[in-house]
């Protein structure tokens, strides 16, 4: 089944979560902050992204800026980056759907590519 994470007080969240449930596509809604994704789902998601760390990241954010995290990642190990953004949900980019069993990795809500992956 999908996995959905997400932010409530995130729109973007929630119109992918409304797009889910508009087209009857099983999910589970998992609250980023206080349960983020694992290493491991975290680590897939990098890995569909094309190893692109800025593309899970969630540069916007406040934790983002306050870590000093523009720079500061460069230097960090891909195992350094996976451990600390699975310790702070906030750092990751959101939504962050997953699906184990259909290797189903979007993050963001890009429209065009969560229609092709999932419709």
């Amino acid at each position: 089944m999908l996995k959905i994470y997400t932010y409530a007080g995130c729109s973007t969240c929630r119109r992918a979560v409304k797009w889910l449930n508009e087209r009857e596509i099983a999910h589970t809604c998992l609250p980023i902050r206080d349960k983020p994704p694992s290493v491991a789902e975290i680590e897939a998601m990098l890995d569909a992204r094309g190893g692109k760390i800025l593309s899970i990241f969630n540069t916007s954010g406040q934790d983002y800026r306050r870590l000093g995290l523009s720079e500061k990642h460069r230097h960090m190990s891909r195992q350094e980056i996976l451990k600390l953004l699975a310790g702070n949900g906030n750092l990751l980019k959101r939504p962050f759907l997953i699906d184990d069993q259909s290797h189903v990795c979007l993050n963001g809500f890009n429209l065009k590519e969560w229609v092709e992956q999932l419709t």
